[in-house]
């Protein structure tokens, strides 16, 4: 009898442990990712009168197409840190009916990086014709130390002779 209790006991302890471990805030817990990653760069490569399929190539299949309006595409992220809250992002591209990209609209702008927002920095990221404005200048690589192991690296890569790569003779494609 005495026996049977310290077991029941211990089996009901060891239940609420497990149980308890569970919720035991040392547990990692996976982050969850969902939809199509949009990065900055993308958007920044997008320009009016793209067709669909270059704006495919560049941003990949929409989440969303909507049936009722063929020229509007969705692109939706989230990401749920393990334990945080929920992130989602949005972004809605259109098309006109000659199949061009006219406008976007959503968290993303083209030329506005979210890093450059938070940290107060330029936004501006117009390019310029060659030719026009200002050369940027090229910073100036100093020269390595005679004797360091920099120096003898780029004497190796200054001595390298190319070897062109040999094409193979093209197969017959005559039948026999």
């Amino acid at each position: 009898m005495q026996n049977t209790k310290l077991l029941l006991t211990s089996l009901t302890f060891v239940g609420l442990l497990a149980l308890a471990g569970c919720s035991f805030p040392g547990v990692y817990k996976i982050d969850i990712q969902q939809g199509n990653v949009v990065t900055q760069d993308m958007i920044d490569q997008l320009r009016p009168g793209m067709t669909r399929r270059q704006v495919r190539f560049i941003m990949g299949n929409p989440l969303i197409q909507d049936t009722f309006n063929t020229n509007r595409w969705d692109y939706l992220y989230s990401l749920q840190p393990g334990g945080g809250q929920r992130q989602q992002e949005r972004m809605s591209v259109f098309f006109n009916e000659s199949d061009q990209l006219v406008s976007l609209s959503g968290d993303f702008m083209p030329g506005v990086s979210k890093d450059q927002e938070i940290l107060g920095g330029s936004g501006d990221t117009t390019v310029s014709p060659a030719g026009e404005g200002q050369p940027t200048p090229q910073p100036e690589e100093k020269p390595a130390k005679p004797g360091s192991v920099e120096e003898s690296i780029q004497r190796e890569i200054d001595t390298i002779e190319t070897t062109p790569v040999p094409t193979p003779a093209p197969l017959e494609t005559s039948p026999q």
